[in-house]
């Protein structure tokens, strides 16, 4: 395989990887925002619990795409 060929398929999987990063920080900002809503109604924590559970599949599904998209640069 040519050098320049690999070059690419390691800059593309690892530009693939920055969709962690963004996963990552979107978890962080469903379990930050759960925490202030939960502070300033209590009562609600179950509905604001499956809420933020939900975010938090739809958030981590994004990062597990991109790591599936890097995973597939690298070695297809």
């Amino acid at each position: 395989m040519d050098t320049k060929v690999v070059y690419f398929k390691l800059l593309g999987s690892g530009l693939a990887t920055i969709g962690l990063v963004g996963a990552g920080a979107g978890v962080g900002v469903v379990f930050g925002s759960l925490l202030l809503a939960v502070a300033r109604n209590p009562d609600n924590l179950n509905t604001l619990f499956r809420l933020a559970i939900l975010g938090f599949a739809l958030t981590e599904a994004v990062g597990l795409l991109a790591l599936m998209m890097a995973f597939l640069i690298l070695f297809k």
